[in-house]
């Protein structure tokens, strides 16, 4: 994937991570553990026959058939206005009824949440099914009678993970609002900018929380919030704000009258409310998740009601394995897709009990995961591999010492390197549990990659094949399929649609379809979902035995611990500091995270104190985007590496961070910035560079 102007093929920095990343050595299969596979919701091999390309759409009614439908759909998939696709035409459904109405007459009693503050001398919480449907009964009359809420209003919140956000977007969908979780972790600036963008006029946040040890004032970020947003022209009517502690408020921001409602002091009216769930069409939205782009403006992925539901339970119990007695630890956060799929509705549609842990995962010490997970019988984890490179790295031997009980283990957010997954296989489960190992996008709605974990092998470092009813290929550049078991890298993309693929671009269908169609479609006026296969922006290989290894972003977008940040949004951030004239931001390895960003900067003339801007400009990007975003290293130079027609070159800028060979720059107009920039990046007497990679070269995983 060369870029056309630059430097020169094999490089080292005019390919993408995915080329970089192909020679890893194959990995051995592992077969599923035994004990696992006796219990397993799917053990039986057979089941891909019911999900074979000759078989779609139609394979997908037995997704859908574990729902609850007010009336049945009478068309599984309408390709009229391809590639905006539309699933379970006709049906009618509500998901807030799915998750708990039509639970209560069997599980009523049982726990549909286990609320684990990050204090430890505060008590789990227990929620019941029947406690968590009638806490969403009562918010959703408080937000349909207090904010005026209604069907297709959008609800932006912006909570961090405890259960008053599940009740929020429960409340909203059982509404047929669309809700909108900004993740508690990203400043008032940015959520913001996704008010703005989504038309929301009522905002649902928190005085406080608790992380690292602090109560965190967040009823701050609700004013920044709402000031960004209307300077971006979109008014919030309304702002109302949970408590941390029932008892007192966690919070010195100031009160607006007649804007902020304390939730608190507003319920007990709507105490033993019950309000019907709105019955919504199948392909009515149900919420947006905005996920960094490169284009620098988030992108609001609106995902429908049937489709995207049908697709979470379906993979929630073939893929996580979910039974009624199992406890289900998902450590994503619910402001991530992982969290709305795989910790909120995917699970409670299968009345399956969940945790919920409030703080940080190795908070006060790196045995706490273990702890809560003795404690709570946990038989199911789901992680991402920074995660687990921090435990490992913390305390290597910590899950010996617990009595825990885990059956099947999962991995997702970015790619796992083999020696990682071991860890995670032998001594985090004991050699006892299956390993899943996942791959798929905020866009997709649910797994696209994944073994069966009572069915197929498991294979250190690789995703797997295809989900069922998904049909990946790689293509090369020109649209050309790159044949499995070559160890060639390309693009991924997915033959056809399915049930969880998001609907649209909230406000730009557009550009919905120039980033993921465009690329390889072959007739722009078909109705053939057959031509529009899907761009998913990712680098791949796919080995002989049909699994996929994912390689990496083609792109410019950052995977930071499994968070996707995109440069051009870092980039304006940088630039609103008045000193900054240029912004550059490329990714570099990080041990624990797997990429963390790298800014470099040039200055306006007259700008004094090169120190002093570059922390500006880190300030900036924490305050603007959140502290997930936080630079490993903010570099002022004097010029940046650019083309004849002015293109920085951030991938030499990234080969320099990364320490390996720029390669071939006689193409650049000003080739001796990039000794400038060496110089200050790798002084005299550190370590040379490493060389451009080539065909023979090992595989650093570091480099991936």
């Amino acid at each position: 994937m060369p870029d056309p102007e630059g430097a020169a093929p094999n490089s080292g920095v005019d390919v993408s991570e995915a080329q970089i990343a192909v020679h890893w050595k194959e990995e051995e299969h592992l077969p599923p553990p035994a004990k696992f596979v006796s219990q397993a919701n799917v053990a039986d091999g057979s089941i891909r026959s019911r999900f074979t390309l000759d078989r779609f759409p139609d394979c997908f009614r037995e997704y859908a058939e574990l729902l609850s439908w007010e009336r049945r759909w009478h068309t599984t998939l309408d390709t009229e206005r391809a590639p905006f696709y539309r699933w379970f035409v006709g049906g009618r459904l509500n998901a807030s009824f799915n998750c708990l109405d039509r639970h209560l007459p069997h599980h009523a009693a049982k726990p549909a949440f286990l609320w684990v503050p990050e204090p430890e001398a505060e008590p789990v919480l227990a929620v019941t099914y029947r406690e968590l449907y009638e806490r969403v009964n009562e918010f959703a009359a408080l937000l349909r009678d207090r904010a005026g809420v209604r069907a297709g209003d959008r609800v932006t919140v912006h909570l961090p993970m405890v259960p008053e956000l599940p009740v929020t977007m429960l409340a909203c969908a059982r509404l047929g609002a669309i809700h909108s979780v900004v993740f508690g972790g990203f400043s008032g600036e940015a959520c913001g900018v996704r008010i703005a963008d989504s038309g929301s006029r009522v905002l649902v946040t928190i005085d406080g929380y608790y992380r690292g040890g602090k109560l965190l004032d967040h009823k701050a970020n609700a004013d920044l919030a709402v000031a960004a947003a209307a300077r971006e022209g979109q008014r919030v009517d309304h702002v109302l704000v949970w408590r941390r502690r029932p008892e007192e408020r966690s919070t010195s921001a100031p009160w607006v009258e007649g804007r902020d409602l304390d939730v608190v002091t507003e319920l007990p009216r709507f105490r033993g409310a019950e309000v019907p769930p709105v019955p919504m069409e199948s392909e009515a939205p149900l919420f947006l998740m905005y996920t960094s782009g490169t284009t620098g403006r988030p992108k609001g992925c609106q995902h429908g009601t049937g489709g995207y539901l049908a697709y979470a339970v379906g993979t929630s119990r073939i893929y996580q394995d979910l039974h009624p007695e199992d406890v289900y630890w998902c450590l994503a956060d619910i402001g991530w897709i992982t969290g709305h799929t795989y910790i909120v509705y995917g699970p409670l549609a299968l009345a399956t009990t969940s945790v919920l842990y409030e703080g940080l995962p190795t908070f006060p010490d790196p045995a706490r995961i273990w702890r809560i997970a003795e404690r709570l019988g946990v038989t199911i984890l789901h992680t991402s591999p920074t995660t687990i490179r921090l435990l490992r790295k913390a305390d290597p031997e910590g899950p010996r010492r617990f009595d825990l009980r885990f059956k099947h283990l999962t991995t997702v957010g970015e790619p796992i390197e083999p020696d990682v997954w071991r860890w995670y296989f032998e001594v985090v489960g004991g050699g006892r549990a299956a390993v899943v190992d996942t791959w798929w996008q905020t866009e997709t709605g649910g797994v696209l990659c994944s073994t069966i974990p009572g069915v197929d092998p498991m294979k250190p470092g690789s995703a797997g094949p295809g989900a069922l009813g998904v049909h990946p290929v790689i293509l090369d550049d020109h649209g050309a399929e790159v044949p499995p078991g070559t160890g060639r890298a390309g693009n991924l993309c997915i033959r056809n649609p399915w049930p969880g693929i998001f609907q649209t671009i909230w406000g730009d269908p557009e550009r919905f379809v120039a980033t993921y169609f465009r690329r390889f479609n072959r007739d722009p006026t078909s109705r053939d979902w057959q031509d529009w296969p899907y761009f998913a922006g990712d680098g791949a290989t796919e080995s002989s035995d049909g699994y996929f290894r994912i390689l990496g972003r083609v792109d410019d977008v950052i995977n930071v611990a499994g968070h996707r940040l995109g440069t051009k949004e870092i980039e304006s951030a940088c630039l609103t500091v008045r000193e900054v004239a240029e912004a550059a931001v490329v990714p570099v390895h990080d041990e624990l995270r797997g990429r963390r960003p790298e800014i470099y900067i040039s200055l306006k003339p007259g700008a004094s104190d090169p120190g002093q801007v570059a922390s500006a400009v880190a300030r900036a990007v924490e305050e603007q985007i959140g502290k997930i975003a936080r630079p490993s290293a903010v570099r002022v130079v004097a010029d940046m590496p650019k083309t004849r027609s002015g293109k920085i070159m951030r991938r030499v800028l990234g080969a320099i961070s990364n320490s390996l060979d720029v390669g071939d720059i006689t193409t650049l107009a000003n080739p001796e910035a990039v000794a400038a920039i060496q110089a200050l990046v790798r002084p005299a007497g550190s370590s040379p560079p490493r060389p451009s990679r080539t065909d023979g070269d090992a595989a650093d995983p570091g480099d991936r």
